[in-house]
């Protein structure tokens, strides 16, 4: 009977035990209610029998646990994170308008030599140039540089310096060329003011750039009358917009014009020609009339020019001259046939200046001479003839132009001193090669008989010399 209650209380503590575990997670079971208690038995009643308490008869299913709560998806791998966009900038200040934000630069260099073939060292051009002859060798003729633009609406700017000028026996002196300003009267810059000192308005090749002309130097019959062709004075030009469009065009385009002048130029200048002092009260006066036209897709122009005033020249010991000046004039025509590709250009000039006469020598008892005379007013004359043919795009070169001129001239030089007679001839015949824009190189076989007026007596002299010139362009 005993053995059989421990059983029972084994088995109970065997469940128990393996009950534990899952009741723990699960709430109390509900007890079971108390089973009946057992009949009493007549004495000798065997001692009663202790049953384990019965399970409830509903079998306890244990519950599994709860799953752990579902957590949010893990974010995609966050991309790169751009870049904020910049914070507006504050707006800036309006940058102040300078006239300098509006000047162009350009300009040109030549390079020439011009003694081989030469043959008479006397052959000399005195207000031309000075490498001709005298045994001179390399020279750089000109060494420009150019600053021009628009300062205000109204008014421009024209600055020419040249680095290749000559005082005395010095070379290489820089100089003034041109420096003046434009005054445009109306919007349509037909009317404009030049004051300043610049080009005076005389003939076609005096007013013409020396980077576009094609020969080496301009005419003794043209460039007499003004000696570096420049002065210092007033001048008004007038253009129609369509004239100024051409004119500009055959500058440009490489048909060696010679630039805007005006189709109509007057103008009041001091007389004394380029970088001196005037000498007298009086002034001198142009005016010039010029009409580019188109016929046939060919470009001609025609003009006519004049100047008068008083010019004063330079002497020496015993030649006499007027102190307040001999008068000075001229009148001019051209006629301009612009290389489309033959080209002409006819120029000629009469008028009465300045002239060395009545020249008188005596020696004495040392046996040097010296030299009398008086300048007066005589009668010139002289022009030239040009004709070209303008070859573009031969043999990879923008263009080659053969030339040749025919040029004579009978009168004084007022520049020069004591105003010497003059009396050239001569003949040059040259090709330019325009290999690109940057680089020109020209060459010219030349043949003349002119005057050498160095020193008393004057002389002629003949002779010939082949010229080789290179020119940059910038």
């Amino acid at each position: 009977m005993r053995l059989r209650q421990f059983a029972s209380l084994g088995a109970l503590a065997l469940h128990t035990f393996l009950a534990a575990p899952a009741l723990a997670q699960q709430p109390a079971p509900i007890p079971a209610e108390p089973a009946p208690a057992p009949a009493p038995v007549a004495p000798p009643a065997p001692p009663p029998v202790i049953q384990p308490v019965a399970p409830d008869a509903t079998p306890v299913v244990p519950v599994a646990p709860a799953p752990p709560p579902e957590l949010p998806p893990a974010p995609p791998p966050a991309l790169p994170a751009e870049p904020a966009a910049p914070a507006p900038e504050p707006p800036k200040e309006e940058k102040k308008d300078h006239f300098f934000d509006h000047i162009g630069v350009r300009g040109y260099t030549q390079f020439r030599y011009n003694q081989l073939l030469a043959n008479n060292p006397d052959l000399v051009n005195i207000q031309g140039d000075r490498s001709v002859g005298q045994d001179a060798g390399f020279l750089i003729r000109r060494a420009r540089l150019v600053l021009t633009g628009d300062i205000h609406p109204h008014v421009s700017m024209y600055l020419q310096l040249d680095a290749a000028a000559s005082a005395g026996d010095t070379l290489h002196v820089a100089q003034i060329r041109d420096w003046y300003f434009d005054v445009f009267i109306d919007e349509a810059k037909e009317f404009r003011l030049r004051v300043g000192q610049s080009k005076v308005p005389y003939g076609f090749e005096n007013p013409q750039s020396s980077q576009n002309r094609l020969t080496f130097d301009r005419s003794d019959a043209l460039n007499s009358a003004l000696n570096g062709e420049r002065d210092l004075g007033m001048f008004a030009y007038y253009a129609p917009t369509s004239v100024r469009k051409a004119l500009k065009h055959l500058t440009e385009a490489g048909l060696k014009g010679s630039g805007d002048y005006g189709m109509l130029g007057v103008g009041v200048y001091q007389g004394q020609t380029i970088n001196q002092a005037d000498r007298n009260k009086n002034k001198h006066v142009v005016g010039r009339f010029a009409y580019p036209f188109e016929v046939g897709g060919q470009y001609v122009e025609g003009g006519l020019s004049a100047y008068t005033g008083l010019y004063v020249v330079t002497t020496d010991a015993g030649i006499l001259a007027p102190e307040n000046g001999v008068r000075d004039w001229r009148a001019a025509a051209h006629l301009v046939l612009y290389p489309q590709p033959f080209g002409l250009q006819l120029e000629y000039n009469i008028g009465e200046g300045p002239e060395l006469t009545d020249i008188t020598s005596s020696t004495d008892d040392e046996g040097e001479t010296s030299y009398a005379g008086i300048v007066s007013r005589e009668k010139l004359h002289g022009g030239y003839a040009l004709a070209s043919l303008k070859l573009d795009d031969i043999a990879g070169m923008t263009s080659i132009i053969p030339y040749v001129r025919v040029m004579n001239y009978e009168g004084g030089k007022k520049h020069e001193r004591n105003a010497p007679k003059y009396s050239v001839q001569e003949f040059e015949g040259g090709v330019e090669w325009q290999i690109f824009k940057a680089l020109e190189v020209t060459t010219a076989f030349t043949v003349a008989d002119r005057t050498d007026a160095r020193s008393l007596p004057y002389s002629q002299q003949k002779g010939h010399f082949l010229r080789l010139q290179v020119q940059f362009n910038y």
